[in-house]
């Protein structure tokens, strides 16, 4: 494990994604800044995803994070949902990988689990633990700040050989780690 690097955390949305960047410098994490992309008035689905792009782009650029931790696509009822998700998650993951920064993915259950012991905790629970693990006061307005955050948190925590969490380092490794993939 590094003993200083910088992580970018993203919950992923097609109307609001959430981000977080932690600092580690040895076993220290110190919040370095969390939002969220508000996409819900764009129209044209194929602009969210040219947006979220960039947006991820733009916050790796400007933060230089080490490594993307992102929170995988759960699998619900809705079809059209999963899709929706699946693509975000995606040009962000494209977004990092244009940057050649290792992406490493986790699910809901594993980062909630990872924050505050249950992985069926509510998004209030994660949100006020990590109030209590980076020492901040106020709550984002949106709460997909904080799943952002947790997962980046998820990830500080889970970078012990043997943990789960799917790591690439760029396009040559996603693709030989899955070579059922269509480029």
């Amino acid at each position: 494990m590094a003993a200083d690097k910088i992580v970018l955390g993203i919950d992923p949305g097609t109307n609001i994604m959430g981000y977080g960047i932690i600092h580690i410098k040895g076993s220290q994490m110190q919040l370095v800044v969390m939002g969220v992309l508000r996409l819900e008035k764009v129209s044209d689905p194929a602009l969210k995803l040219k947006k979220i792009f960039d947006r991820v782009v733009s916050l790796v650029d400007e933060y230089k994070p080490d490594e993307l931790a992102i929170e995988a696509p759960f699998f619900g009822k809705n079809v059209q949902s999963m899709l929706k998700l699946g693509r975000a998650q995606g040009v962000a993951i494209a977004g990092a990988l244009s940057r050649n920064l290792t992406v490493n993915e986790y699910s809901p259950k594993k980062i909630k689990q990872s924050i505050t012991g249950s992985g069926n905790a509510s998004k209030e629970q994660v949100a006020a633990m990590l109030k209590t693990l980076l020492n901040f006061k106020e709550t984002p307005e949106f709460l997909d700040a904080t799943d952002g955050l947790a997962a980046a948190v998820c990830h500080h925590f889970q970078r012990k050989p043997g943990k789960e969490g799917k790591s690439y380092t760029g396009w040559k490794a996603f693709l030989s780690e899955n070579p059922d993939k269509k480029v």
